[in-house]
């Protein structure tokens, strides 16, 4: 009787475990530069992905050594564009899945449970996220910041990352839509904000250039009005109230700027 039992036993054991060999490997890939401050907390909340690898652009602060303390994988690659830097990991990162998690992006445990279960669905070559930003500490809900949502968990071979700023993932299949969020914590001081703003509005400006786009002596202004009326009417900035008139105003002179940019042609 207790050999059966302890047969019945090793058996149960090996099928527990060929069940988690034959699931996907999912590698959680966070791209980082300079990100000191941010990148333990963020390891630590995707602890239960298979890998987690710290895709660094040679960050000058103590980003590395923390992430190895860590106990995450790092590797690194000189930063060309955004696009390309995603797409040097979906080469380089070996994984059935990648879930790209931004360094101030926390993933909750409701998230983690969800990725684990959708990644065995064979109809989808991806799913996208939604995200709960806290901009300036404060959760915004208005203007385009929820849901915000994000196609970051990809089956690898089947995406590519295209545009140099604001990437896009083309896809060779379909994706689909995950409930639970990405907690973003979102620039810490509109200071903060204005400066990123500024430092995208000239990577939009060259992807516009080589685009071919030539603006006419108006088109900053028709087209920073646009962007305020598409984040403060069309999409509800005006329920965060000051806060969300304020952003609706930056994101609009964001946008001025990338065509003022574009017309004098300094980057």
């Amino acid at each position: 009787m207790r050999r059966c039992s302890a047969w019945r036993f090793r058996r149960k054991a090996w099928e527990v475990e060929l069940l988690r060999v034959s699931e996907p490997m999912l590698a959680v890939v966070i791209l980082t530069r300079n990100e000191s401050a941010f990148i333990e907390a963020c390891i630590e909340s995707v602890r239960w992905a298979d890998r987690i690898v710290v895709f660094d652009s040679y960050s000058d602060d103590d980003t590395v050594e923390r992430a190895r303390a860590c106990g995450a994988e790092v590797l690194q690659h000189p930063f060309e564009n955004y696009a390309a830097q995603r797409n040097a990991a979906l080469e380089q990162v070996e994984a059935d899945w990648i879930f790209f998690v931004d360094a101030d992006e926390r993933a909750t445990p409701e998230l983690a449970e969800e990725v684990r279960h959708v990644i065995q669905d064979p109809r989808y070559v991806g799913w996208w996220v939604p995200r709960r930003n806290y901009l300036f500490g404060r959760l915004t809900r208005g203007g385009g910041w929820w849901p915000d949502y994000q196609l970051r968990v990809l089956r690898r071979g089947y995406a590519r990352y295209e545009r140099p700023v604001h990437e896009i993932v083309v896809l060779r299949g379909e994706a689909g839509y995950l409930q639970n969020p990405l907690i973003h914590y979102n620039y810490d001081s509109p200071a903060e904000f204005r400066a990123k703003q500024r430092a995208y509005a000239r990577l939009e400006a060259q992807a516009l250039r080589e685009a071919g786009v030539r603006p006419r002596p108006y088109t900053p202004w028709t087209m920073m009005a646009r962007e305020f009326w598409r984040r403060f009417v069309r999409l509800r900035g005006y329920i965060d109230g000051l806060h969300g008139l304020r952003l609706a105003v930056w994101m609009a002179l964001a946008v001025w700027e990338t065509y003022r940019l574009l017309q004098r042609e300094r980057f």
